[in-house]
């Protein structure tokens, strides 16, 4: 495991020995996340903070918004912002309060984002954002046409300064709590589909894809 963060910003202080900085754990992690939050300062100098849709497309991650979105809007003259995903494995049980956690997996990453103005960039984005939230959506959903285009508006961020964490393992409790009679251990999180719910508008004989049907995340292996 690398030990190297890329800036000193992306180094992990609180807890060093959980950072991860090699690219591929990176990218793994924010490709398995389906949502994303952007923080940045406004212009009147007060914090903002947004969920949104992300994807990635090799080192630059990408972000969906509409063009009436004021966040967006203000983000596209090289603002510099912050961004963070998370993703909970479990939860931590102890015999103390104290030393109950969470097993989880995040990103952080600084940047510098930008508009995405070029059209065949536009669509490139377009269909994998769609394909983020549904691998294969993107073979069946209809391309945006010039007026949705202009009404969508995608910033993008380089993933130069990108650093991950990532807790697992059960609770390290002090020693005499050992002997206390409480349950400690974990218990596992994770998303789970539901059964795709059809919208009573489709057309006769169109059934669910099979990417639906057999929905699954990509994951972060370790």
């Amino acid at each position: 495991m690398s030990t190297k963060a890329p800036t000193p910003r992306t180094r992990v202080r609180r807890l060093p020995e959980l950072g991860v900085y090699e690219r591929e754990r990176v990218n793994a992690i924010l490709d398995e996340a389906l949502i994303c939050h952007v923080a940045y300062t406004g212009a009147d100098g007060d914090p903002r903070v947004i969920p949104t849709i992300h994807a990635r497309i090799g080192d630059t991650l990408y972000l969906h918004g509409s063009r009436a979105s004021q966040t967006l809007r203000s983000l596209r003259d090289g603002a510099h912002v912050a961004i963070a995903v998370t993703l909970i494995d479990g939860i931590r049980f102890a015999r103390s309060m104290f030393e109950h956690s969470m097993n989880y997996r995040s990103v952080i990453v600084y940047g510098e984002a930008s508009e995405v103005s070029d059209s065949d960039e536009l669509r490139t984005v377009f269909r994998a954002i769609t394909d983020h939230v549904a691998q294969g959506r993107g073979d069946d959903a209809r391309m945006p046409n010039d007026d949705e285009l202009r009404q969508t508006l995608f910033m993008k961020i380089p993933l130069d300064e990108a650093s991950a964490k990532v807790s697992t393992g059960q609770a390290e409790d002090a020693a005499p709590d050992y002997e206390l009679d409480v349950w400690a251990g974990i218990l596992p999180l994770h998303t789970v589909p539901g059964e795709p719910i059809a919208d009573p508008r489709n057309k006769p004989g169109v059934h669910a894809p099979g990417y639906l049907t057999d929905y699954s995340r990509p994951t972060d292996a370790g």
